[in-house]
């Protein structure tokens, strides 16, 4: 009895204040240890956890704040300043939800991780085991899912630099079209032919957005020699300016249409160009308009186009013609 009561004596040492005065009011060892524990460890584990969850809670808060400013800088550089002015983009939005998201998995994650981790040590878990093991398996992670890893990254930096999205049209380099689903890992498009590409994040090299902030419509006319370019460029820009100037394309045109003059000086004929800015992605079925009406103009204005010449040699083509052939040609 006396050894017992000394055996819990020393362990109420190693213990601390709580379990000693248990073990000395209730003589009971055993109930002096359940008690320190829950009075001493399970208050710092209760501690660990009331900290991860208002660490938690703060971080989500900045990350929130932090995605809003994404929003805001979008919108007073972006779109909203050429476009839509006082309305909020909801490209921007959707993205910085999309980033929001991501950021508040990593953080919670990463938050509750320390906070187990801490919690095991409280309770006496030997932890330098469960780390090696832990860091065993990330180092073969990390060589194995090498390309996982950098299509994860490409596609955060995607995200954060705001390099395309859903609705867009883009060329990646494997593939070109419109841009149907982001996601971190893997991009998928669809071409104009309906095929659809998922393009991994991390082998897009280079991208091209043909519908980013404003576009484009690019149209490169050709006129025989000997045409009255004056003539020519007036009839492109009345043209112009009647498909632009109708009620269905009044929202899709930015600017009045620009006749650039001369781009080019072909064998045949004569390229000039014209060119309107429109909304992203408006400039496809207005070029359609656009060459539909250009042709109708200067048809009337007598304008003709170029017509390729190929010249055919008749006698290389009767040499190599067989006796039968020769006669039945004369």
């Amino acid at each position: 009895m006396v050894a017992t009561q000394a055996q819990s004596e020393l362990t109420c040492t190693d213990k601390g204040f709580v379990c000693r005065r248990i073990l000395g009011a209730s003589g009971n060892g055993d109930l002096a240890e359940v008690v320190d524990v829950l009075l001493t460890t399970g208050l710092r584990i209760l501690v660990v956890a009331m900290l991860a969850l208002v660490l938690k809670r703060l971080t989500h808060r900045a990350i929130r704040r932090f995605t809003a400013r994404l929003v805001v800088s979008a919108g007073s550089t972006g779109r909203l300043k050429s476009m839509l002015e006082s309305q909020p983009d909801p490209r921007a939005a959707g993205r910085a939800a999309t980033l929001g998201d991501i950021l508040r998995s990593l953080a919670t994650a990463g938050i509750y991780g320390l906070a187990l981790l801490t919690i095991l040590g409280e309770l006496g878990v030997n932890l330098g085991p469960l780390v090696a093991s832990a860091g065993i398996v990330g180092v073969a992670l990390g060589f194995g899912a090498q390309s996982l890893v950098k299509d994860f990254l490409s596609g955060v930096f995607m995200l954060v630099e705001d390099q395309y999205g859903v609705g867009d049209v883009v060329d990646l380099g494997p593939a070109s079209g419109t841009v149907e689903a982001v996601g971190l890992r893997t991009t998928r498009i669809r071409d104009v032919q309906g095929v659809v590409w998922h393009v991994p994040n991390g082998q897009v090299n280079r991208v091209g957005n043909k519908s980013q902030d404003w576009s484009r419509a690019v149209l490169d006319i050709e006129v025989g020699y000997g045409t009255d370019l004056r003539i020519a460029q007036e009839a492109i820009e009345q043209a112009a300016a009647e498909v632009c100037g109708r009620e269905a394309w009044t929202t899709s045109v930015l600017a009045p249409p620009e006749v650039w003059g001369v781009e080019a000086l072909g064998k045949e004929a004569v390229v000039l160009r014209l060119v309107v800015k429109t909304r992203p992605a408006a400039q496809f079925a207005l070029l359609r308009e656009l060459r539909q009406r250009t042709y109708e103009a200067l048809d009337r204005e007598g304008v003709k186009m170029p017509l390729s010449r190929q010249v055919v040699p008749v006698a290389d083509a009767k040499r190599q013609a067989g006796p039968e052939e020769q006669a039945l040609s004369h």
